[in-house]
């Protein structure tokens, strides 16, 4: 394993990152299958493990499994959804924060946890609200580094700016989604991710189940999602895989090697997050591990989607209030006239 640095914390990652919102036994795995997968990632050499106080109780299974080999991983959550119907059980407040990292320690049977990252943006809260928050934390151990995810570039920004100016610790870390068929990203999260050092922890890079070949074009499929998501039905993005099939058996590759080893290539991206759900599925991503792609492929994929392009949205995108409130784009009827 070939690992990398996570930003400027100096901590060293795994390129393939776990991700564990499967593991909630709402998903269907007992804790004990759950607990030989992770054990499996770690025998491979994949040292990070994400997961977040809203994937049900997916942190309890995580802390159950890393009994003992706690040391060996860098453990990743995630606060700000809701957890509950109080609505302060949610968002980045410092009320808020401080019970929650509390109640993560306790799920996850650790005294710190490696790098806490804010799960979506919070645009009721004042960023020096959160960064005040986290930055005790950090002073008082529970946490080692912070980060974001999902957040616009002007956010990354002006929490460095507020960061600086106010002498706070600043996120190391971004988590976006990512993939052959969402490389918006590519336009300003990865420059401005690099610009300030940060590493990025990108989601999704087998498109959600698209890219994996199980989900093609007027043909059917096993996949359970493919009939709840708009993002698995999207024309575009299918014929856009239909292109990308033909390209991965020239290469001799399966689809989720290619889509892999896209992912990773970028400078800019640190780890790619896995999200399996059974030991098949997570053998057979680790069989391409020590996969390069060459520049004749990469040129490839960049004709079939441009560099900066996303293919449709995903469902799980995060949308800022300027694009999700309509009374934030439209005047008052009044006002919408030249004259």
């Amino acid at each position: 394993m070939q690992y990398r640095t996570l930003g400027r914390t100096g901590i060293q990652v795994s390129p393939y990152a776990l991700g564990t919102l499967m593991f909630a036994t709402a998903m269907g795995n007992t804790p004990q299958d759950s607990a030989r997968i992770i054990h499996r990632a770690l025998e491979a050499g994949i040292n990070f493990l994400d997961t977040a106080d809203a994937y049900g109780d997916s942190e309890d299974v995580l802390g159950k499994a890393l009994e003992g080999r706690r040391d060996d991983v860098v453990l990743a959550t995630k606060f700000s959804r809701p957890t509950g119907q109080d609505p302060n059980h949610q968002g980045a407040s410092r009320r808020w924060i401080v019970t929650a990292v509390e109640n993560s320690l306790r799920r996850l049977r650790t005294d710190r946890i490696d790098l806490y990252q804010l799960h979506r943006p919070d645009p009721r809260t004042d960023i020096e609200e959160t960064l005040s928050a986290l930055t005790d934390l950090i002073r008082a151990g529970k946490i080692r580094a912070i980060g974001t995810s999902q957040a616009p570039a002007s956010d990354i920004v002006e929490a460095q700016w507020v960061a600086e100016r106010r002498g706070l610790a600043r996120f190391h870390t971004e988590q976006p989604a990512y993939s052959i068929l969402n490389r918006g990203i590519e336009r300003e999260i990865l420059p401005t991710i690099q610009r300030f050092g940060m590493g990025a922890l990108v989601w999704g890079p087998l498109g959600q189940g698209l890219l994996t070949g199980r989900v093609r074009k007027n043909q059917g499929n096993d996949l359970r999602r493919a009939g709840l998501f708009q993002h698995l039905n999207d024309e575009r993005r299918l014929d856009a895989v239909e292109k990308l099939v033909p390209l991965a058996a020239e290469a001799g590759l399966p689809m989720t090697h290619l889509a892999m080893a896209f992912t990773i290539a970028h400078p800019g991206v640190t780890s790619a997050l896995i999200g399996v759900r059974t030991m098949d599925h997570l053998d057979s991503l680790l069989t391409g591990l020590d996969l390069t792609l060459t520049d004749d492929i990469l040129d490839r994929i960049d004709e079939i989607v441009p560099p900066g392009t996303d293919i449709g949205a995903l469902d799980q995108a995060y949308q800022p209030p300027a694009l999700a409130t309509p009374s934030l784009r439209r005047r008052l009827p009044a006002a919408r006239g030249a004259a």
